[in-house]
């Protein structure tokens, strides 16, 4: 793993302050500072910010529909950034569900592919347009309880990148995992973020009473 690989951008006050993560994970061709942009239209006074930085802007070199061996070793090393990073946070005294991890397109794959391998009660999740990876989901690699994690799910009907029965395969695993996820199918989108996803993630990230955390 090389050092772009490892690179991580924060923003925002440090966790001894907030205690809250966000962590944004970008799309192919895309970088951290891109994916940090989203941030600007979500409520995230009170979050510590990280956008890690994918090796020449790709996670994995495929679709993420292709045979999992084809984008190894790219995609483990892909996932072993993304445990890091929150084994780093939590080694700050955060909790998990204090952890919140939003990615878009590959960056939302393996976002998902993240957070089912290590289920466990995050703050929350949003995937926009994305789902489990692999050509054939494989069942016995996602272990845990999400304990009522909110998860965001999106695509667009069709989407070039991402087939609604992905989606819908990995809502069915996510559910059985103990998540309570809502998802969203947009006919005829294009292969972007929508301003209803963006308002439904902020129902995640700063649920109805928590004032403190919207943007003003």
């Amino acid at each position: 793993m090389n050092a772009t690989q490892k690179q991580v951008i924060t923003q925002g006050k440090p966790l001894s302050e907030t205690g809250k993560a966000l962590i944004l994970v970008h799309g192919r061709g895309a970088s951290a500072e891109s994916i940090l942009d989203l941030a600007r239209h979500l409520p995230v006074a009170e979050f510590t910010l990280f956008a890690p930085q994918a090796a020449n802007h790709t996670w994995y070199p495929y679709s993420f529909m292709a045979p999992e061996s084809q984008n190894q070793p790219h995609l483990d090393n892909a996932l072993a950034v993304l445990n890091g990073l929150v084994k780093s946070i939590t080694g700050q005294g955060i909790s998990a569900d204090k952890i919140y991890l939003a990615g878009f397109s590959q960056g939302a794959c393996l976002t998902a592919e993240y957070a089912t391998r290590h289920a466990r009660q995050y703050g929350g999740l949003c995937i926009f347009t994305g789902g489990l990876i692999g050509q054939h989901i494989n069942r016995d690699k996602y272990k845990g309880n999400f304990q009522g994690t909110p998860v965001l799910i999106t695509t667009g009907d069709p989407d070039a990148h991402v087939p609604v029965s992905r989606v819908e395969e990995t809502v069915q695993i996510m559910e059985g995992l103990g998540a309570s996820v809502t998802k969203k199918i947009y006919p005829g989108r294009p292969h972007t973020i929508l301003q209803e996803e963006i308002t439904l993630a902020c129902q995640i990230l700063a649920p109805p009473g928590d004032k403190k955390n919207v943007t003003q």
